[in-house]
């Protein structure tokens, strides 16, 4: 149960913290957000806050920020359609499309033409008088109520595609911008929380079952001296080890101000076809917020390089499709990480943030990335690609993605439990 609350967690607050920087630049740039959504599927949980309605759905496989303009989810109201109207200050405020005899006290008319993009406008006969056309302003945030809900017009200029090329690159660009800096501060938190790896050739933390353990090493301890070579730094201290396993070495370290010689017999270990030495002892740590910035941009640098180095080499084929993870991948792999700690637990979440940004960046249609790859051709062209051509390709690259979804959860089925 603690893995799957770990992974609800840590994916929930991925997915919150991507979508979230879609929301804030939206609404930044003046669009209009209808829905800010954790999950796919039914709705387990709706509350709406002026515009936008916040809701968590029942499939923990994502989410979405709804921008008007992006869906035809606007009803068009047509010439000859019925329709009943409420006002305020004289001017539209409420469109009731049906049910309209409850709502007695809305202004019935038969509709001769109707704007509500552009010029924000609706003209007709009202039931009683089909001689004279009244027309009558709407206003910007009016509302369409049909089988009693009530929904927000959209009126140009609140839509998606009205905005500057600017803009809605940095609506879209957010999402992976946030993963980022989701990771930075995770990195941070950590090493504000747990401390910052120190280069003194001082003795930390000791596994259990390690060497230095065994041979009566303690945290703490000033090494001086590794099988009779001086030591300056922690990384010297490593070098030595690595270099000399099942071989014993002899330790001369400072304990308390007493001079203490143990002897110590690295473990052997198989790191990369290469035989090294380990003896079960961690970095000393040390706590600082300056370099607790540091380690935050510096971690966050190295697994984003880490894994740019990763996709290329899946690119080039030294990795093939059945080293990709999908979410069963990913909750195994949250399940072993788990058992060694939050702090480990926490860098995982940090590395899959960056994991997360970067697949999003990615020039793969139905991703942001995808998104931003024809912004790159509207602005070398001058004018956007026709809206329905690059709806097309977004769907199919859609589809393409939940096959390779299905292909990669097979596997990963077929790996952990068969």
């Amino acid at each position: 149960m603690s893995t799957v609350i770990a992974f609800v967690v840590i994916f929930g607050a991925l997915v919150f913290f991507h979508e979230l920087g879609h929301l804030i630049f939206a609404k930044r740039a003046g669009i209009l957000c209808r829905e800010f959504a954790i999950g796919f599927g039914p709705k387990v949980f709706t509350h709406k806050r002026n515009e936008t309605v916040y809701t968590i759905r029942l499939l923990p496989i994502g989410g979405f920020v709804r921008m008007a303009g992006e869906d035809p989810e606007m009803v068009e109201i047509k010439p000859g359609q019925r329709v009943g109207l409420l006002f305020k200050e004289d001017k539209i405020s409420k469109i009731i499309l049906n049910n309209k005899e409850k709502y007695p006290n809305a202004l019935v008319m038969e509709v001769e033409h109707a704007d509500i993009e552009h010029a924000l406008v609706i003209k007709g006969y009202e039931d009683n008088d089909d001689e004279i056309l009244k027309s009558f302003d709407v206003l910007p945030n009016a509302m369409l109520v049909e089988n009693g809900e009530e929904t927000l017009i959209a009126p140009y200029n609140r839509q998606f595609s009205s905005k500057t090329l600017g803009q809605r690159t940095m609506a879209i660009f957010a999402g992976p911008m946030m993963n980022f800096i989701l990771a930075f501060f995770v990195f941070m938190l950590i090493a504000i929380l747990q401390g910052v790896p120190s280069n003194e050739p001082i003795l930390g933390k000791m596994t259990p079952d390690g060497a230095a353990l065994e041979a009566g090493l303690k945290e703490g301890d000033v090494v001086q001296t590794v099988g009779g070579s001086e030591v300056s730094s922690w990384e010297d201290v490593v070098e030595i080890i690595r270099k000399s396993p099942e071989q014993e070495l002899m330790f001369v370290v400072n304990r308390d101000g007493e001079e203490m010689e143990i002897p110590v017999t690295p473990k052997e270990r198989v790191a990369e076809d290469e035989k090294i030495g380990i003896i079960g002892v961690y970095s000393p740590m040390e706590k600082s917020p300056l370099k607790s910035i540091s380690y935050g941009f510096q971690e966050t640098y190295f697994w984003t390089k880490e894994i740019f180095m990763m996709l290329g080499k899946l690119v080039t084929g030294q990795f093939s499709i059945d080293a990709l993870s999908g979410p069963v991948g990913i909750y195994v792999s949250t399940d072993t990480v788990a058992k060694s700690g939050i702090y480990y637990l926490m860098k995982w979440a940090g590395i899959l943030s960056i994991n997360l940004g970067i697949m999003n960046l990615l020039p793969i249609p139905a991703l942001d990335g995808g998104r931003l790859m024809f912004f790159a051709v509207e602005a070398v062209r001058g004018k956007p690609i026709d809206r329905q051509k690059e709806g097309m390709v977004h769907f199919i690259g859609f589809a393409l993605l939940m096959l390779l979804m299905l292909v990669v959860t097979w596997n990963d089925i077929q790996r952990f439990f068969l």
